[in-house]
């Protein structure tokens, strides 16, 4: 597979995406460090090993630069939040899914864990999820109402499957969603850039892990 993406060439692509999207990535927010949660979607070995079925070259391009902003949530107090796409071992909750895709990410395999760059600490909240979208079916919602979270980061994999669900879910319910070009990823620039342009006309601010980082230590 081509890589679209690498962390060297990221940020350079990262300002050319921005400005193709820039006429219609007209609702710019500040985020507000009270109200603001990471969630890390998917970052899994299962996803990210070039010799998987479903590598996200992507996903590696993002690594160095997801990795710094999640040390920023940190040191500022904030919530990081993690999902892991899995399904049980016998497919039970499979569905059409197991007909659209080759290989499954199965619980408890090595491959459904976390990059090890980025392993989650012991007190934050890991999302098991069957579908592409971080809510469904899932005890997000209830998470972010406790924690009182009302501003969502999204970064992780892919840019244009589970990250695009959930920014839309997200939407639905009234989150202010902040999704990061250069903190997402997919399997090829086209699908990207198309995800970027779709969701900052109808569903998020694209943007910057920097400029959060900017607006969360400021």
């Amino acid at each position: 597979m081509e890589l679209y993406v690498t962390p060297d060439s990221l940020q350079a692509r990262a300002r050319l995406w921005l400005e193709k999207i820039a006429p219609f990535n007209q609702h710019q927010m500040q985020l507000s460090k009270e109200k603001a949660a990471l969630l890390v979607i998917d970052m899994q070995r299962f996803f990210l090993d070039p010799a998987s079925p479903t590598f996200t070259c992507g996903g590696l391009a993002i690594l160095p630069t997801l990795k710094q902003l999640i040390d920023v949530f940190r040191v500022a107090g904030r919530p990081v939040i993690y999902t892991r796409h899995v399904h049980h071992p016998d497919r039970l909750d499979a569905g059409i899914m197991e007909w659209w895709w080759e290989g499954m990410c199965l619980e408890g395999s090595p491959e459904s864990e976390i990059h090890s760059d980025i392993t989650p600490l012991p007190r934050e909240k890991v999302i098991p999820k069957h579908r592409y979208s971080a809510f469904y079916n899932t005890d997000l919602e209830t998470v972010l109402r406790c924690l009182k979270i009302e501003e969502l980061v999204i970064s992780g994999i892919m840019t244009n499957m589970c990250c695009e669900s959930t920014a839309r879910d997200a939407y639905y319910r009234d989150y202010k969603v902040f999704f990061l070009a250069d903190a997402t990823g997919s399997i090829s620039e086209e699908m990207h850039l198309a995800s970027l342009l779709n969701l900052s006309f109808g569903f998020a601010f694209v943007t910057t892990a920097d400029l959060v980082t900017e607006q969360l230590l400021k």
